[in-house]
């Protein structure tokens, strides 16, 4: 494996695998890598002839009284879980290489990313897209692949991709869960065992949505009500949203449509921020 942390070696690189027709998936990444990476760096692997995994903890997506300072860091351990899943290349930049002084430029768009999350982390899309075209130019990746955990920004750069013409082939990878249900995220990190048991309780209601939509429930306010009902009791859990969207347009949704939703949940537990979806 090689890491890379100057721009202008990676366009070099990336300029020969296109010289020689070599197909590139990226994966990328905030750092502090984990199952779930290690998950889309298999599927990347099946998926071209070359995978590039950016680790890279962008500023412009955190707002202002956000966790970028204290993110999980872990530059050793990401270099062994990438040479481990046979990652081609680490592109690792820094802030200042990725944003120099001065830089003033930023893209946006403004339809799936207005609910949910956009409204509770107005700058994390733009930050997010910012970062991601200009890597998309640099490595110019044929396939990206996300975790869908990321449900709302695996929809949002769909959106993006089509409509600028940008010829990038997105897979959405099932979502990997510690044997307790919990997402893997790196900002598990932070729970103690106490505030990790409450944030099951998200987990185990959104199984409870699955088994109730599984047995023809299909009233999006009525399973809404039940999820609310459930977390109540927890004392540390302050749910951000909770809705049943169209998983393509992330637009709230009154009826539950089988295999076109899905119901998204972002919550606190104390001052950790987390988030948790399930197909419907």
């Amino acid at each position: 494996m090689q890491k890379i942390e100057s721009i202008s070696v990676m366009r070099r690189v990336a300029e020969e695998w296109r010289a020689t027709g070599k197909r590139v998936a990226w994966v990328p990444t905030s750092g502090a890598l984990h199952g779930g990476h290690a998950s889309l760096i298999r599927r990347a692997r099946e998926s071209a002839d070359i995978v590039v995994v950016s680790v890279f903890l962008n500023p412009l997506q955190f707002g202002p009284s956000e966790d970028f300072a204290k993110y999980p860091r872990n530059p050793a351990g990401d270099v062994a879980l990438a040479e481990r899943e046979g990652v081609t290349v680490l592109f690792a930049p820094t802030v200042e290489e990725m944003f120099p002084k001065g830089f003033s430029s930023h893209v946006a768009e403004d339809g799936v990313s207005r609910t949910l999350c956009g409204i509770t982390r107005p700058q994390f899309f733009r930050g997010v897209l910012t970062c991601w075209v200009k890597l998309i130019h640099l490595l110019r990746p044929g396939v990206l692949l996300m975790g869908e955990n990321e449900a709302q920004l695996i929809a949002v750069m769909r959106k993006f991709t089509a409509d600028l013409l940008l010829p990038v082939e997105i897979i959405a990878v099932p979502t990997v869960r510690d044997p307790d249900g919990l997402p893997v995220s790196a900002r598990n990190a932070y729970l103690t065992p106490t505030q990790r048991d409450e944030a099951l309780a998200v987990y185990r209601s959104l199984v409870k949505v699955k088994e109730m939509v599984d047995s023809g429930v299909q009233s999006a306010d009525r399973i809404v009500a039940e999820v609310t009902h459930l977390l109540a009791a927890k004392r540390r859990l302050r749910v951000i949203y909770i809705s049943v969207v169209d998983r393509t347009t992330m637009e709230q949704l009154r009826e539950v449509s089988p295999g076109q939703c899905l119901m998204a949940i972002a919550y606190w537990v104390d001052e950790v921020r987390l988030t948790d979806n399930i197909p419907l």
